[in-house]
């Protein structure tokens, strides 16, 4: 399967919604680093929701995937999620985590290498999708309540593939 990402929010040290914010626990573990490494947790006692690890060893800092449009291995995406509408089954992080089966076992994968079973490149359109599907929006994240206000949501604002739309983005 494959997937462009077209929404994310990041999560930084001093962000009281941040998993790390109050310290290293085993289930935020990978969060600790190193960088380009995933890191998936269990949330709601039955969701999974993965993110990208941004900073350095020891510094808990990620970036949650929110949303996906898929390009690849849409049947079997839609045989692990059955919905009506294809744009609702990966435009959230547990609807996506479901759709591409990304569970705790791939948590720690290396972003970076091809062969860990989950893993990010760069798209070679990437010039010509972000001017068919953008502007890009800067927002305040959703879901969450402790540091709410926060800009720290990005979204492709030409794609249905959006979990969420603000009446109001931050961009001017």
């Amino acid at each position: 399967m494959a997937a462009l990402i077209v929404e994310t929010e990041a999560y930084v040290a001093d962000d009281p919604a941040c998993h790390g914010y109050r310290g290293e626990t085993a289930r935020n573990r990978s969060m600790y680093g190193p960088p380009g490494h995933a890191y998936a947790y269990f949330i709601y006692g039955n969701h999974w929701c993965v993110n990208a690890v941004c900073r350095p060893k020891g510094h808990a800092e990620a970036v949650l995937i929110r949303a996906v449009e898929p390009v690849a291995g849409i049947e079997q995406m839609r045989r692990l999620r059955s919905v009506s509408d294809d744009a609702d089954l990966t435009n959230g992080p547990a609807k996506l985590c479901g759709a591409m089966q990304i569970d705790r076992a791939q948590d720690g994968a290396d972003l970076c290498d091809q062969d860990s079973g989950l893993w990010i490149a760069q798209n070679p359109q990437q010039k010509d999708y972000l001017l068919s599907h953008g502007p890009m929006v800067t927002t305040t994240r959703v879901g969450i309540t402790k540091a709410a206000e926060l800009p720290l949501r990005f979204y492709l604002q030409g794609s249905a593939w959006v979990s969420r739309r603000e009446r109001q983005s931050l961009n001017r």
